[in-house]
């Protein structure tokens, strides 16, 4: 943890202000708390860990005695306990009396930041601390991508669009030859490696789908279940990975026609396009303004665009999530609708915009880009998205 003696304290103290606190209690117990162990730069540990980084003064970790290592060269205070009244102590003396952020949601508004349990929170509470969140602080900490990690994101989003592109241009021309889902998601998954990007197979796979499931969101293909490819059906593949598995990924949706599509699907594409560009239009606006947008707001004006458009009951999911080291960050979502998320975009963070309209039984349509906000100002991946439908 020696990193954190670099840490931004001007950068710290500001985000505590914003949240009303004295310092920034991380909490983790076996990785429960994912934004504390990317920000510690630690494993997950199978003791309770505390680590306390006030505005001003000393950081204090609080470990267990059969697990100093991973605080080993921190830069503060260590204080080590065994029993659970040491435990108990050890807070009482490093937070009785302030108030201090924590990784919680009122509510539980919004799921992705909420990862203290409520009992570890009534245990700081016992020790005589106030609990607020630490939103403004996992936005600025951990949901910002390094310089790096753009690089390796931009990187990865053209590739993704290659190979979405050259798939899904073959595929569209075979209708009616017996291609399965299931064997597009092998082709995607055989690009993603060839091209020397890397996924977990074993948590996530490109979403390959066609006519009816693709009006499933999150539809996963099972061998001897999915469907066989026919004439005049709609194609959907979502693809995400990144340069690596310790660097920030890319995630897209591509959509296809095998023929010629009829007037219903080039409408729907239409407007799902049209919401899309509707929300990439708000976020420019917003920089180009210095204006500082939630979530919620560019939600809202690609619902906007969609309901106007008679199909808001068929847009049953969120507008966009935000991305860091986890495809599904803990950063700003572009959401009131599952939650009303509204905490601010800011320089530095990533998240996804996809639209979709999902007719049950029929088909469904989804286009997928993300956004990275960089110095410079939002910056779309890939560079060129998808204007019309992909058709023979």
């Amino acid at each position: 943890m020696q990193h954190l003696a670099q840490l931004d304290r001007s950068a710290l103290r500001a985000g505590l202000d914003a949240c009303g606190a004295d310092g920034w209690l991380l909490f983790d117990f076996k990785g429960s708390n994912p934004i504390a162990l990317r920000l510690l730069r630690i494993g997950a540990g199978t003791r309770r860990l505390f680590v306390y980084l006030p505005g001003d003064g000393q950081p204090v970790a609080i470990t267990s005695q059969i697990e100093l290592g991973p605080v080993d060269g921190f830069p503060g205070k260590v204080l080590s306990y065994a029993r659970w009244q040491e435990l108990e102590e050890a807070l009482r003396r490093t937070v009785g009396g302030r108030t201090v952020a924590m990784e919680i949601s009122p509510g539980d508004a919004v799921p992705y930041l909420d990862r203290v349990p409520h009992g570890v929170v009534d245990l700081v509470q016992s020790a005589g601390a106030t609990v607020v969140s630490s939103a403004p602080l996992v936005t600025q900490f951990t949901a910002r991508w390094s310089e790096a990690e753009a690089a390796d994101h931009i990187a990865a989003a053209e590739i993704l669009a290659r190979v979405a592109q050259d798939i899904l241009g073959d595929v569209v021309t075979r209708g009616g030859a017996g291609l399965t889902e299931t064997a597009v998601q092998a082709r995607v998954m055989e690009g993603i490696t060839r091209e020397g990007l890397a996924v977990d197979p074993e948590h996530l796979l490109p979403i390959v789908a066609f006519g009816p499931n693709a009006a499933n969101p999150h539809y996963e293909p099972k061998a001897g279940a999915d469907l066989a490819l026919e004439r005049n059906q709609v194609v959907l593949i979502d693809l995400f990975a990144g340069r690596s598995l310790e660097t920030v990924p890319a995630d897209q949706t591509w959509m296809g026609f095998s023929g010629r599509p009829p007037e219903e699907v080039e409408r729907i594409w239409t407007v799902v396009r049209e919401a899309r560009d509707a929300a990439l239009r708000l976020v420019w606006a917003g920089a180009s303004e210095g204006r500082h947008l939630s979530g919620f707001e560019v939600d809202r004006a690609a619902r906007a665009v969609i309901e106007q458009a008679g199909y808001g009951p068929y847009f049953f999911h969120r507008l966009g999530h935000s991305i860091d080291r986890e495809l599904h960050g803990s950063g700003p979502h572009l959401d009131d609708y599952e939650t009303r998320d509204d905490r601010q975009l800011v320089p530095g963070v990533g998240f996804s915009v996809e639209p979709g309209i999902y007719l049950p039984g029929k088909f469904g349509v989804r286009s997928e880009v993300n956004v990275y906000w960089s110095p410079g100002g939002p910056r779309v991946t890939p560079a060129e998205p998808q204007r019309e439908l992909m058709v023979p």
